[in-house]
């Protein structure tokens, strides 16, 4: 059987362990719109991918997409994906493409991330001399951020700066210093962190459509 070309979706916000009596909101997707959501979920991953297919159910971006599940062959799949970008380890990191910086809090189990966008970093405290991003940026050129993985959820490339417990230390009290009313609140309870993740977008590559 042929995979469907448009699909009908429900969806509602997602509130973890509550029930929520948000109104559910029907749209047609498109199966490309479709495919796109769940790589960004999943990865280039075609079992996953056909098994979401196949249960008829995902959380996006705080939202929970449902629709009547289908069946998908491998080989279908492989064609679909194609088009999405691979890792790439031998893509230098350019930092000033940067769009986004993690902070990555502990590991393991106790490991949570903190995200701030250059667009939020970019503002300055009143009189101080640099802003958060220049902050996050010299980090970068103090230590090698290394190649990791092409992040679909992100549609960008994904590249780890590991602190020093000393270097995360400095770092944090010159994120505070610098910070904005706004974001210090966000980062003054949060532990030095461990590492920086940075996210590099490509140009002209798959995964283009934006949901709710």
């Amino acid at each position: 059987m042929p995979l469907p070309e448009t699909i009908a979706i429900r969806f509602t916000e997602e509130d973890a362990g509550y029930v929520t009596v948000r109104p559910v909101v029907k749209q047609i997707f498109r199966l490309a719109e479709l495919i796109d959501m769940v790589v960004s979920v999943t990865g280039k991953n075609v079992p996953r991918v056909q098994q979401i297919l196949h249960a008829g159910t995902v959380v996006y971006n705080g939202y929970r997409y449902r629709w009547d599940g289908f069946t998908s062959e491998a080989s279908e799949l492989s064609g679909l994906l194609a088009p999405f970008p691979d890792d790439d380890p031998s893509r230098p990191f350019e930092a000033a493409l940067a769009t986004a910086v993690s902070l990555e809090i502990g590991g393991g189990a106790q490991r949570s991330l903190t995200e701030i966008t250059r667009q939020q970093a970019l503002a300055k405290r009143l009189f101080h001399s640099q802003s958060l991003w220049e902050i996050l940026l010299n980090a970068a050129h103090n230590f090698t951020p290394r190649y990791e993985k092409y992040s679909h959820a992100h549609r960008a490339d994904l590249y780890r700066l590991h602190l020093p417990a000393e270097a995360a230390l400095a770092l944090r009290n010159e994120m505070l210093e610098a910070a904005p009313r706004d974001l210090r609140k966000k980062f003054i309870a949060i532990q030095p962190p461990s590492a920086l993740l940075f996210f590099v977008p490509r140009t002209n590559s798959a995964g283009s459509e934006s949901h709710p």
